[in-house]
């Protein structure tokens, strides 16, 4: 995924990034590097060095720092970027696994019912396009268990809360 655009709002201490159809904030509290108003920013750009896939920002005393669009897809909590991430670890621990048993791929992918290409895909770290179901079914011939914990999420603060305000006497019974 390229960055298309990417801009400064000083007043909202974010950088608004639009990548794809998708756009990001990212806020300045994140920033390794960060503006202050006696050194704010001067120039923020999609850096063609690191192919679009990052942006470059200057702050006025010459400061400068990159954020590679992956960080801002994971402070988003991008549901796309999570699951290339779980797959991604995944394929890493499934080649682990099979280097550990012993097993040979053309054996690994006769139990598993599918081609040996089919198999090569699965390995490959960079392929987005298989299932978690597949990767599942690898892992667990190659001796590993996978642990998937969903936890209910932190009630939200009083502050935001007040801020949205009462629910009207419409959506009330909702």
């Amino acid at each position: 995924m390229k960055i298309g655009e990417v801009r400064a709002d000083a007043r909202k201490k974010v950088f608004t990034i639009r990548a794809g159809s998708a756009e990001y904030a990212f806020p300045y509290a994140k920033l390794r590097v960060a503006p202050s108003s006696d050194d704010p920013i001067e120039t923020v750009f999609p850096d063609p060095e690191l192919g679009r896939e990052a942006f470059t920002y200057r702050l006025r005393s010459g400061a400068e720092d990159t954020v590679h669009l992956d960080e801002v897809r994971e402070f988003a909590q991008d549901p796309e970027y999570l699951q290339e991430l779980l797959l991604h670890t995944l394929t890493l621990e499934a080649q682990r696994g099979l280097e550990e048993s012993g097993l040979g791929k053309r054996q690994v992918s006769r139990l598993l019912g599918t081609s040996a290409s089919q198999l090569y895909r699965l390995l490959d770290p960079t392929n987005q396009k298989k299932s978690v179901g597949q990767m599942l079914a690898l892992l667990h011939l190659v001796d590993r268990d996978v642990s998937l914990v969903v936890k209910k999420k932190a009630p939200r603060s009083l502050a935001s809360v007040r801020k949205r305000g009462p629910r009207s006497k419409k959506t009330a019974g909702r």
